[in-house]
């Protein structure tokens, strides 16, 4: 029997209806007639499709007000749910302070995951292991995500599988991929059936019995376990529909499948249901997020209203126009137009630059000069202004340059890009290799990546080295010739350390610079490719970050003078208090605003996103294109575009090209900043229509246009800038495509090989010693031209 009755459902009830019915309702005369509109159409399905800063929460906590002020429903028969615990935070102190009191009898006013687990906790025992008595019960613990890892890890060990080439984190991601589609293990369609080896579906039903057993979930089952109960039980389905008699969903585009299906059952008997959302907006495709669903809500809910919010309170004209004219290249939307009555303020600003440290240096003296108010704009505190990124790895050259000026900045949505997780343990490598007697260092890196030395393992490396007076790596080398440690530790670790010492070796080697030499320590020791087989959303990430370290080594004559730069740098990390430049990326800046904003890196392959545009296609495309309209909205007065001619990458330069959303921007309502004969003067056709946006980006790059059309237009020719302090050559694409699949080469670390297969400039080469690995074409020749 459920424990569910209906009293429950009126918990804490402690405003009556009667009581607010009476009441006036000046709350109604602050709103727009749109607002109005949304608010007030309370019955049946209604979608508010809410722009970027329309006043949408005001327009759902109002219309939450209401709801209750006209006594359609009591407190706690409105459900509204949200993200994010912040927003739910939000939203009950915007409905507490127009009511003029607390709202603690709206118990069903949180986030989806807050709510499901009442909900769960109520109807536990109705999950139950396939035929066994074994059910959930209410006291059932929630797993953290290391819980979660550490259960599957041990089914994975207990199935045989090899969890280097299979590794559990992998496994963890396409069960958490089939619960925001919520696909219990007997619903998982054939055609996912292969994922993991074709042994994740066995795996996923066996972790499913095994937390039940444990009386525990994970995050994903909160959702999954209460669709399964509306779905199986008919009758608790209909005691929610009735007693749920208004729902209101914040931010709906970002529903992912089990959370669109939550929604539906509960709405499918009143249907009085209120969507907030912004498929502009949707820009989380890639945590199982589905624009789908918004798009689709009039097909869900025939005859639903859809109100319009399109008045802006946020941005000028000018940026209001730039943002509409990008996303208007999307052709899966609803499509809306902002508008504003503010004035017209300053055009947004377009500018190219050499390279990514340039445009780093621009920025920074940029933000001073608006600082002083120097710019022909008002002065503009540091609080005031922030730098948006497509990707974490870009901030490592700003936080330089601030650093280095004295610049006090804040990131935001994440560490800074030296406190990272990745870059703390590839620097704990650099510094074993430089300096042995590191103990700090060696310890964080002895089992990162795992080698099987645990706790007890490193507790005799400790040991053995201070009975010996040595630092713990010379006291792990003891050990082992003792024969103290046994088994695949011991293997390992004398990996481990053959490594150091030969990489230490190779910091005198005149012929391997200090920048080849990070990238095999990373590689060799395995890190690299720890991150390779991690298959979670962070991973790629965390790989580009790894490339921008290195990136940055090219600035000094070796790694000592760079650990050494790094410490003093975070050691003078400015402290909390005063004004700080705000740094982010473009999904962390989501819902905030900010008077100036700089958005740079606008080039085609890191905006829009090389790796979105291979996976996912022309939905990649229009996703980046949602996150570019994100970055663009965040302005109130100042929005400044900014893209590089090159990026130095591996310690070549590359020419970059324009992203193609610069071609979108419309020319009326942008300023391009850059001075004429920066790269040359004018280049191309474009160059002889003097008033057009083409023309003067043009005039101040090499390129021949500022996008992509363009540029496919006249792929054949290749633009010619070069840093000027730059003698390496820019890499030839064409010259990584020479080579052929079966092609016999050599590498310089790996030796002889055959070419497996061909992508772009990198290689899959099956090394005769050293096994498959991928390498980039210009450190690999043709077996036949090696002198022997």
């Amino acid at each position: 029997m459920s424990s569910f009755d209906e009293s429950d459902a009126f918990e804490g009830a402690s405003l009556s209806a009667r009581a607010m019915a009476a009441r006036p309702v000046p709350y109604l005369d602050g709103l727009n007639p749109e607002q109005r509109l949304a608010v007030e159409t309370m019955d049946g399905p209604v979608l508010m499709l809410a722009g970027a800063g329309t006043g949408k929460t005001k327009a759902l906590t109002t219309r939450i007000v209401h709801l209750l002020n006209t006594g359609r429903a009591q407190p706690n028969e409105v459900l509204a749910v949200t993200f994010t615990n912040k927003a739910a935070r939000e939203m009950k102190n915007r409905v507490g302070a127009l009511l003029g009191q607390s709202i603690e009898g709206m118990p069903w006013l949180g986030t989806f995951h807050s709510i499901c687990v009442k909900l769960l906790r109520r109807h536990a025992e109705l999950i139950g292991v396939e035929g066994s008595d074994v059910t959930l019960k209410s006291n059932f613990t929630i797993l953290d995500t290391d819980d979660q890892l550490r259960l599957l890890k041990q089914l994975v060990q207990a199935a045989g599988i090899d969890d280097k080439r299979w590794p559990a984190r992998q496994l963890a991601g396409v069960i958490d991929h089939w619960k925001n589609r919520a696909w219990t293990p007997s619903r998982v369609p054939a055609g996912e059936a292969g994922a993991y080896n074709g042994k994740a579906v066995a795996l996923y039903k066996q972790y499913q019995r095994r937390l039940i057993e444990l009386n525990a979930v994970d995050f994903g089952d909160l959702l999954l376990h209460v669709v399964s109960i509306f779905q199986t039980h008919d009758d608790i389905l209909q005691r929610y529909q009735r007693w749920f008699r208004y729902i209101l969903v914040d931010e709906y585009q970002d529903t992912n499948v089990a959370q669109y299906l939550w929604l539906r059952l509960l709405a499918g008997g009143h249907r009085n249901i209120c969507c907030v959302g912004d498929d502009d907006q949707s820009i989380y495709g890639w945590r199982g997020a589905e624009v789908g669903n918004i798009l689709r809500f009039e097909k869900d809910f025939p005859g639903a209203h859809v109100v319009r919010l399109e008045q802006n309170y946020r941005s000028t004209p000018h940026i209001l126009a730039a943002a509409s004219s990008v996303i208007a290249g999307n052709q899966g939307r609803l499509g809306k137009e902002l508008w504003t009555d503010v004035e017209e303020g300053e055009k947004v600003r377009l500018i190219g630059h050499w390279d990514g440290d340039e445009e780093a240096r621009w920025i920074g003296e940029e933000i001073e000069a608006m600082q002083r108010g120097t710019r022909n704009l008002r002065p503009y505190s540091l609080d005031e202004m922030a730098i948006l990124v497509r990707a974490s790895h870009q901030m490592r050259a700003f936080e330089d340059r601030f650093l280095t000026i004295g610049l006090p900045y804040r990131v935001i949505g994440g560490p800074r890009f030296y406190e990272r997780m990745e870059i703390r343990d590839a620097m704990a490598y650099f510094r074993c290799v430089t300096s042995p007697s590191d103990d700090l260092a060696f310890e964080r890196i002895v089992n990162t990546p795992k080698r099987g030395l645990g706790d007890k393992a490193q507790q005799k490396i400790q040991v053995t080295a201070r009975e010996h007076g040595v630092p713990l790596i010379e006291g792990a080398r003891i050990l082992l010739e003792q024969g103290g440690l046994g088994g695949k530790g011991a293997k390992e670790l004398a990996t481990l350390l053959d490594g150091l010492a030969r990489w230490g070796r190779m910091t005198g080697d005149k012929d391997v610079s200090h920048v080849e030499l990070a990238g095999i320590i990373l590689d060799e020791s395995g890190y690299t490719g720890m991150w390779q087989d991690d298959k979670t959303p962070e991973a790629p990430g965390r790989l580009e970050n790894l490339k921008e370290l290195v990136k940055a080594l090219e600035n000094f004559e070796n790694l000592t003078g760079f650990l050494e730069h790094v410490s003093l740098i975070m050691d003078n990390e400015s402290d909390n208090e005063g004004e700080k430049v705000s740094i982010m990326t473009l999904h962390a800046a989501k819902g905030l605003e900010f008077p100036a904003v700089f958005l740079p890196g606008w080039e085609d392959g890191l905006f829009p996103s090389q790796r979105s545009m291979d996976e996912s296609g022309l939905k990649g495309v229009e996703e980046e294109r949602r996150l570019a309209y994100v970055g663009i909205t965040r302005a109130e007065e100042v929005c400044t575009i900014s893209f590089a001619g090159n990026r130095r990458v591996f310690g070549q330069w590359q020419s970059s090209l324009p992203s193609r959303f610069i071609d979108e921007l419309p020319e009326a309502h942008v300023e391009v900043l850059t001075p004429p004969g920066l790269y040359g003067g004018g280049y191309g056709a474009a160059a002889g229509v003097p008033n057009s946006i083409d023309a003067k980006v043009a005039e101040a790059n090499v390129y021949n246009s500022p996008g992509w059309k363009r540029m496919q237009a006249r792929a054949g020719q290749r633009p010619t800038a070069q840093p000027r302090e730059s003698t390496s050559p820019v890499i030839d694409m064409a010259a990584a495509s020479s080579h052929v699949v079966g092609e016999r080469v050599f590498h310089q670390k790996f030796g002889y090989g055959e070419i497996m297969g061909v992508e772009g400039d990198k290689l899959e080469v099956a090394f005769d010693k050293a096994g498959t690995k991928k390498v980039v074409a210009r450190f690999v020749s043709g077996a036949d031209d090696v002198p022997f």
